[in-house]
């Protein structure tokens, strides 16, 4: 007799993860017949490339596979099957997912094909579009967009890779949005207007936590020991979970074998203490994620800290010093929206417009100004710095008066207020007080005050050209 199994009868439970994992190869034991999660209703595949459909099942079970014309099947090992689906176009109708074992027929309705995103972060990504977000009624209000799902991953942390995250798809409605990430959502909003394609959202984040803990073991283990120390220091806030890779075993691992088009990530305020570290393990949990979904170029697009009273400048410099270490990355500056007294700020709406822009350049191949200006170069002229930027094909503006934010020193390195010269692409800094500069910094404070953007209305990221 066949039967529909309900979304919740599927979800895998972390003992049974553990115990097949644990099971030696000779072992029996009785496995219920499953599928991932993340293939349940409203599920949306990545297109144009390979899907792998996997579960639970008892060992040599075959399992039968269904979708959009495709049949495949496979036979169960130690208490899993995978089989693969072959490349699909995107397909903004609704398809039906069927999966059979023996007289099991599990049937999951609503999936669609087109582009999978992950947004993950700690709590300014986690904000979901509800109160404390600008603007957040009228997105919710009009928030009918069919074609845009988003798989929330709930808080929880395992010691081991779990199998599956236990999530749940949701379609984007006025009745579900107030539980989308805020900017998740407005980046597949705008993703989706641009691009015509089924958009869906993997949603883990968890605020006030830490990036070693969405790092796997692996990647940190290949840190030598004694640095190790240096980098990730024996930390214990309260009710945080703070250990090394806790946060990604759960929540990241299981979601790997699932084809993806890119990140979204803004994490990095709770390694502010730390912000030389970070220099290294944001850059190796690139490295670290991009290995895990195998693809050495996935674009991976991140948030700069906004101003806040106790964020430190060289936190926002580690994600700067991070662009050039990790090709095909963008980042979103955030130096106009922040919140001196909020490290919650609620503008969230100019950050999800900023990632998006850089999908639509690094992932979509869109010929559009992406990122605001970045430092990449100074000389020295006389009793002047001259400085050199990327991103600057468009002009450079001082935004709503004369340019401000840039200090300049010489071999002391005491920073004096500095005048400046905005000349096409390029700056021209100096004071009289200073009659042999070397250094120019702008924008170094907790909350930095400047208006530098380029002609797409892009503001420049805070950079010292003394960096250490």
């Amino acid at each position: 007799m066949k039967k529909k199994i309900t979304i919740l009868s599927l979800l895998f439970s972390l003992n049974w993860v553990i115990a097949v994992s644990a099971q030696p190869s000779n072992t029996h034991f009785q496995v219920t017949f499953q599928v991932s999660s993340l293939f349940h209703d409203n599920a949306i595949l990545q297109r144009e490339t390979p899907v792998p459909v996997w579960g639970a099942a008892g060992e040599g079970e075959t399992v039968t596979v269904e979708f959009a014309g495709q049949k495949v099947n496979t036979v169960a090992k130690k208490g899993t099957w995978k089989v693969w689906l072959k490349p699909m176009m995107a397909k903004g109708d609704p398809q039906t997912l069927t999966i059979q074992q023996g007289e099991t027929t599990l049937t999951f309705t609503n999936m669609l094909v087109g582009d999978v995103w992950v947004a993950s972060g700690q709590s300014n990504m986690q904000a979901m579009l509800r109160k404390g977000v600008d603007g957040w009624e009228q997105a919710v209000a009009t928030a009918n967009f069919p074609l845009i799902h988003q798989y929330y991953v709930p808080e929880h942390v395992t010691n081991l890779p779990a199998m599956d995250a236990g999530g749940t798809w949701t379609v984007c409605a006025p009745a579900t949005a107030q539980h989308y990430s805020a900017i998740g959502f407005i980046f597949a909003r705008e993703i989706f207007e641009a691009e015509k394609v089924p958009l869906g959202i993997l949603f883990p984040a968890w605020g006030g936590t830490l990036v070693e803990s969405w790092t796997s073991q692996k990647a940190l283990d290949s840190i030598p020991a004694v640095h190790a120390k240096e980098l990730i220091p024996d930390r214990k806030p309260g009710g945080l979970p703070t250990a090394p890779s806790v946060i990604y075993n759960a929540m990241i691992a299981p979601l790997q074998q699932f084809p993806i088009k890119g990140v979204i990530w803004y994490q990095g305020e709770a390694n502010n203490l730390v912000a030389r570290q970070y220099r290294e393990l944001f850059p190796l949990l690139i490295s670290d994620w991009r290995q895990g979904w195998g693809e050495s170029k996935m674009p991976f697009l991140f948030v700069q800290i906004a101003p806040y009273r106790d964020m430190k400048p060289e936190l926002r410099e580690a994600q700067f010093l991070t662009l050039e270490k990790s090709p095909h990355t963008a980042m979103a500056v955030t130096i106009d929206v922040g919140d001196a007294n909020n490290i919650h700020p609620a503008r969230k709406a100019p950050v999800g417009h900023r990632l998006a822009l850089a999908a639509r350049a690094l992932a979509y191949g869109e010929k559009i100004e992406y990122s605001g200006p970045l430092f990449a170069s100074m000389k020295i002229k006389g009793g002047q710095i001259i400085l050199s930027f990327n991103h600057a094909d468009s002009g450079l503006v001082a935004k709503g008066g004369e340019l401000k934010g840039f200090t300049i020193a010489d071999a002391d390195k005491q920073f004096v207020p500095a005048k400046t010269k905005i000349a096409g692409s390029k700056i021209i800094v100096w004071s009289e007080e200073i009659a042999k500069p070397v250094a120019v910094r702008y924008g170094w404070d907790f909350v930095p005050d400047g208006n530098l953007f380029n002609g797409a209305n892009l503001p420049a990221s805070p950079f010292r050209t003394d960096v250490d």
